[in-house]
C-alpha cells in the first residue's frame, strides 16, 4: 500500500498521526493511504516558510518569473504522469484531465508576466519637488486549501501567482485525491524554486484549523462547498487573515424558444455531464422557456443520453467517469430519489449503471429529470453529480427571477439568437460569470474567476488580475529631498498641493 506524504523544506516527509484511505473510484479499490499531518508538522512547515520568506521576497521578479517559465515546461513534459494521477484518484477521463491541466498551465503562463503585473505606479512632481509612487509588496506566508474535483487545476490557480508575487506558500490538497497536487509541487524544485518556499501538508480538518489559527500565515485561499467556505472565511477573518473562499453553485442555463436547439443540447450534454458533473461550473439546471421549447429540449436530450458512455479513466472513448467516493455516489442517488418522490419526472434514470468489469466502481450514469420545481430539495441543493434538471417557465423574465432568487450565483448562461435578449440577460442577471451561448463561462487566466451571493466569501476573485491584489499589499511612498539652503516654517494646516 503506497503512502502519500508531505513536501517539507524540499523533501518528502512521511510524518503522520493518522492515515486515510484513498480509493480508485473506477474500481472501488482502496489503492493508497494519505498520511494526515499532526499539528506539529503544520507548525514546522509554517516556521520553515517564514524563514525562507525574506530571501524569496527580495528575489527579483524576473528571476521568480524565470522559474515559472521552466515550471510550465516541466508541467507539459510530465503531463501524462499528472493526468494518470488525476485519473487514478479522481476518476476523471484522460481527455478531461488533460483539459484540466491545460487550464492550470494557462495560469502559470499568466504568472510568467510577473515583471509587468508587479510594476507599481509613479507620479513625478505631485507637488513642488515631491514624487509619489506605489508598489506591490508580498504578504508573507500564505496557504491554499483545494477541493477534490480539480486536484491539479485549482492548486495552479493559487500558488504560481502567490509565488511570483514574492510569497511563500503552503498547500493543503484534498485528502481524497492528493497525489497530483504533491507531484506538481515537487516539480517546482526541479524548476529552481528554493526549498521552503513551497510546501505541501496532507491532512483533514485538523490541519485546516491549524492553518487558520496560525499566526505565521497571512492569507488563506479556499475552493470547495459553501458551508465549508463560510466556515473558513469566518475563522480566517477572526484570526486577522485575508481570505477568499469560493463556495458552491447551482448553475442555470436559460433555453429560449429561438435558440439553435441542436447546438444547445450538445453544449448542455458536455456542461452537465463532463467530469461526472463534479464541477463548480457544471450546468445542472436547464430552464426552458415555453412548453414547446421544453418538449423539444427534453426529447433531444433523452435521445442523446442513451449514447453517453460512463467508465474508467484510462479509456478515452468514455465521456465521463465515476464520482469520487461511494458515499458521494449514495448522496447523488438520494437526490435523484428525492426528486422523483417530490413529483418530478425521471426521464432517464442513471442510478446503478452496469460498467462491465468495474462493478465495484463509484458510477452514476447520466440522469435527466423533467418538471422540477423550485421548492424541491434536489433543485435547492448542489447535487454535484451527472444530473441535469429541467425547469419549465413561461417567459425569460420568469427564468431570470428564478436564477436571481437562488442563494448561489456562480455561473449561468443563455441560449438564444436574440442579441437584445442576451444583452438584457447579461446586464441584469445576478450571477458572477455569464455565458451567451457558452455553457461553461470559465474566465481565461488573464481575467478573474468568482461568483456572487453564497458562491463567494471575500472581496476578490480567484486568479487573474485579482490574484495580484489578493497576494500583495499596496504601499504608497511620497518623497521629497528639501534643499539644505531653504528652511521651512511650521504649518498646522492640512497639507495641500
Amino acid at each position: 500500500m503506497t503512502d502519500i506524504g508531505h513536501l517539507i523544506n524540499g523533501e518528502i516527509r512521511e510524518t503522520c498521526s493518522r492515515k486515510q484511505a484513498v480509493y480508485n473510484p473506477a474500481t472501488g479499490e482502496h489503492a493508497k493511504d494519505v498520511l494526515l499531518a499532526p499539528v506539529e508538522l503544520v507548525d514546522e512547515a509554517v516556521e520553515i516558510a517564514n524563514a525562507a520568506f525574506p530571501e524569496w521576497r527580495n528575489t527579483p521578479a524576473i528571476k521568480r518569473a524565470r522559474i515559472m517559465f521552466r515550471y510550465k515546461q516541466l508541467l507539459e513534459d510530465n503531463k501524462e504522469t499528472i493526468c494518470r494521477l488525476i485519473g487514478e484518484e479522481h476518476g476523471k477521463i484522460q481527455h478531461d484531465a488533460m483539459g484540466e491541466l491545460q487550464r492550470g498551465i494557462e495560469n502559470v503562463e499568466y504568472a510568467c508576466s510577473a515583471t509587468e503585473l508587479l510594476k507599481g505606479e509613479f507620479s513625478k512632481n505631485v507637488g513642488a519637488g515631491i514624487d509619489s509612487w506605489s508598489e506591490h509588496q508580498p504578504l508573507g506566508v500564505v496557504a491554499g486549501i483545494t477541493p477534490f474535483n480539480f486536484p491539479a487545476m485549482v492548486p495552479l490557480w493559487m500558488f504560481p501567482m502567490a509565488l511570483v508575487c514574492g510569497n511563500c506558500f503552503i498547500l493543503k490538497p484534498s485528502e481524497r485525491d492528493p497525489s497530483a497536487a504533491l507531484y506538481i509541487a515537487e516539480l517546482l524544485k526541479e524548476a529552481g524554486l528554493p526549498d521552503g518556499v513551497m510546501q505541501v501538508i496532507q491532512g483533514d480538518k485538523t490541519v485546516v484549523d491549524r492553518l487558520l489559527e496560525s499566526k505565521g500565515i497571512e492569507a488563506v485561499s479556499f475552493v470547495g462547498s459553501t458551508p465549508i467556505a463560510q466556515y473558513i472565511y469566518e475563522k480566517a477573518s477572526q484570526s486577522g487573515k485575508r481570505c477568499q473562499a469560493l463556495g458552491g453553485a447551482k448553475n442555470h442555463a436559460i433555453v429560449m424558444p429561438d435558440c439553435d436547439m441542436e447546438n444547445a443540447v450538445n453544449q448542455l450534454l458536455g456542461a452537465a455531464f463532463g467530469s461526472s458533473g463534479e464541477r463548480c461550473m457544471a450546468l445542472s439546471v436547464a430552464v426552458a422557456v415555453g412548453d414547446d421549447a421544453a418538449d423539444r429540449l427534453v426529447g433531444s436530450l433523452a435521445e442523446k443520453l442513451s449514447s453517453l458512455r460512463v467508465g474508467p479513466f484510462y479509456d478515452n472513448d468514455n465521456d465521463f467517469g465515476p464520482v469520487i467516493t461511494q458515499e458521494h455516489k449514495e448522496k447523488v442517488e438520494a437526490y435523484i430519489a428525492s426528486a422523483a418522490e417530490d413529483g418530478a419526472r425521471l426521464v432517464v434514470d442513471g442510478r446503478h449503471p452496469h460498467v462491465e468489469g468495474y462493478e465495484n466502481g463509484f458510477y452514476v450514469g447520466a440522469t435527466l429529470i423533467d418538471n422540477v420545481r423550485p421548492d424541491m430539495v434536489s433543485y435547492q441543493e448542489e447535487i454535484f453529480g451527472p444530473v441535469l434538471q429541467v425547469v419549465r417557465v413561461n417567459s425569460m423574465e420568469e427564468a431570470m427571477t428564478l436564477i436571481n432568487e437562488h442563494r448561489y450565483g456562480n455561473g449561468t448562461c443563455i441560449f438564444t439568437r436574440d442579441g437584445e435578449a442576451a444583452r438584457y440577460f447579461s446586464e441584469h442577471i445576478k450571477v458572477g460569470m455569464v455565458g451567451i451561448n457558452i455553457p461553461l463561462p470559465v474566465p481565461v487566466a488573464y481575467h478573474s474567476f468568482g461568483g456572487w451571493k453564497q458562491s463567494l466569501f471575500g472581496d476578490l476573485h480567484a486568479y487573474g488580475p485579482d490574484s495580484v491584489k489578493f497576494y500583495t499589499r499596496r504601499k504608497t511612498i511620497t518623497q521629497r529631498w528639501p534643499s539644505a539652503s531653504v528652511r521651512e516654517s511650521t504649518s498646522f494646516s492640512m497639507p495641500t498641493l
